[in-house]
């Protein structure tokens, strides 16, 4: 069976959005359901829980940054030269993404023989089990349990996809160190709509014995946060700020932009040193009890070694504030989708813009391409968009190209053409009320034609660059687009008069991910 094959068959599994996570449990149903079947998904793929142990796990969860987090902590290791596995999601570009080893993706061939042997034996079971499958998450999780197992790595490096409590991912008993990044109000419908209900979710990873760290939280989160370590006799830390740590060299160096991205590299310093702590390559100290907010003790800011030093200058997290120049035109991708990710995306992306445009030769125009998933309201996070002061907004679906053959890597969640294009038509009218209502633009900028919508993802990306982008050009000679209509050519006069072209890509991983697709054919790899 070839690897197109397994990705096919991937896919017939549920890709409904509660398999990504925790699915709201039926009244008189036991919360704890999607544990049980996960263990028995886990035995009948010929694992037990037990066998996770031998991956001395990291766990880490939250709302925002929880991925970013991730990527810092397994570059620190990897550059320690320990074997790491990564357990991600969601993917951009191909599903291989979220299953790396050793920094990257999971190769096509075992990532073939992998599969298989874990859909086999599932498949073989499930007449003895009312025919019943793991969803698209859930399987994905066994896969890298497996894979990781079988590559004999190290360790682990687990994300969290949906909560926490009963999560896939928490079928781990016994994970090494774990961490909660930002928290904020997200998946309500799966998770509750207070702070307080999704602390007490993602709180669910803590263990009895095993050290967790958070970053600063609200004092209703960390209430919470408080109470289940408690619950759990789970010692919890909270994060210093990342200036308290003291160097050699300076203030340390990121390899991921944004203010946001201090913290979540705060936290992956306290869980790199816990895990090499446990692994006895530091002095065996806890951290301190100076207590901090409603009496969390906060984390010694130690010095981090050279090693780590390098692992967070040289850690890289495609889709996230990455900023990509393709000739004349600079794309700023960023997969921003809850308020508190869009208010640190525009911040970044107004300081990174207006950095660019200052190197700029000439004129310099602006473009947004947005859309929104997962029931999220998308005249919110446009409304964070406004004070950026494009010249055009374009909203299309989060399909790679119109008149290609379904890509199973790239399966939005389970809609209808239709009624994406149609939510997309929303978004440019949300865009055009909060055009009218928002702020004056300055003098020397020209609010441009406004809002237009697009089928997918390559014709909006050709559209904004107007042929100015080459490899754009290189990779679309046997893909163009339908014609585009003339007043929408008419619209892009500004585009091609101006000296350069800065786009926005946000709103969702999946729109990211598409476009990362046909600008940047090494985009997996990364």
């Amino acid at each position: 069976m070839e690897y197109q094959d397994a990705i096919c068959t991937l896919d017939t599994l549920s890709k409904s959005h509660a398999s990504f996570g925790e699915p709201l449990q039926p009244e008189g149903r036991n919360p704890e359901f999607p544990l049980v079947a996960m263990q028995s998904f886990l035995e009948r793929a010929g694992l037990v829980v037990e066998d996770l142990d031998n991956l001395n796990i990291i766990h880490v969860t939250g709302t925002k940054g929880k991925g970013s987090t991730c990527a810092f902590t397994e570059q620190i290791l990897r550059t320690y030269g320990f074997l790491t596995g990564f357990l991600s999601s969601p993917h951009l570009v191909e599903v291989r993404e979220r299953i790396r080893i050793n920094g990257q993706p999971i190769g096509k061939e075992l990532f073939t023989k992998y599969f298989w042997q874990i859909y086999g034996r599932l498949d073989e079971s499930k007449e003895a089990h009312s025919g019943s499958m793991p969803n698209y998450f859930q399987f994905l999780t066994l896969l890298g349990f497996h894979s990781f197992l079988q590559e004999k790595v190290d360790l682990a490096v687990v994300e969290v996809g949906i909560g926490g409590a009963y999560d896939s991912t928490n079928i781990s008993k016994k994970p090494w160190v774990c961490g909660v990044a930002s928290l904020g109000i997200d998946h309500t419908q799966i998770l509750g709509d207070t702070i307080q209900e999704i602390a007490w979710h993602k709180g669910g990873i803590f263990k009895p014995e095993v050290p967790a760290f958070t970053v600063k939280q609200t004092e209703g989160s960390m209430a919470v946060l408080k109470q289940r370590a408690s619950e759990i006799e789970c010692p919890l830390w909270v994060c210093p700020e990342l200036e308290d740590y003291q160097t050699d060299c300076g203030p340390l160096q990121l390899g991921l932009a944004g203010q946001h991205q201090r913290s979540n590299a705060s936290l992956a310093l306290q869980l790199s040193h816990t895990w090499l702590q446990r692994r006895r390559l530091q002095d065996q100290n806890f951290p301190s009890t100076t207590l901090e907010g409603p009496g969390v003790p906060l984390a010694t800011p130690f010095t981090p070694s050279p090693i780590m030093t390098k692992g967070l200058a040289d850690t890289v997290w495609a889709g996230r504030t990455q900023t990509l120049k393709n000739g004349e035109v600079t794309y700023f991708l960023d997969g921003a989708h809850t308020r508190r990710s869009m208010q640190a995306c525009v911040s970044w992306f107004q300081e990174a813009a207006v950095r660019c445009e200052r190197n700029a030769s000439g004129p310099v125009a602006r473009v947004l391409v947005f859309n929104v998933t997962g029931g999220r309201d998308p005249a919110v996070m446009l409304n964070f968009l406004v004070p950026c002061q494009f010249d055009f907004a374009v909203f299309c679906p989060n399909i790679t190209e119109a008149n290609a053959s379904c890509n199973p890597d790239q399966q939005d969640l389970d809609a209808s053409v239709e009624n994406m294009l149609s939510g997309c038509r929303d978004n440019e009218r949300s865009w055009q009320r909060l055009q009218g209502a928002g702020e004056s633009p300055p003098p020397d900028r020209d609010t441009g034609p406004g809002a237009l919508v697009f089928p997918c993802i390559l014709s909006a990306l050709q559209w904004a660059a107007q042929g100015r982008d080459p490899v754009l050009l290189s990779r679309d000679a046997d893909k163009r687009e339908a014609p585009v209509k003339p007043s929408l050519v008419a619209k892009a006069a500004l585009l091609r008069e101006v000296r350069e072209i800065h786009v926005l890509v946000t709103g969702s991983l999946y729109l990211v991910g598409g476009a990362l697709k046909h600008l940047d054919p090494s985009s997996c790899s990364k």
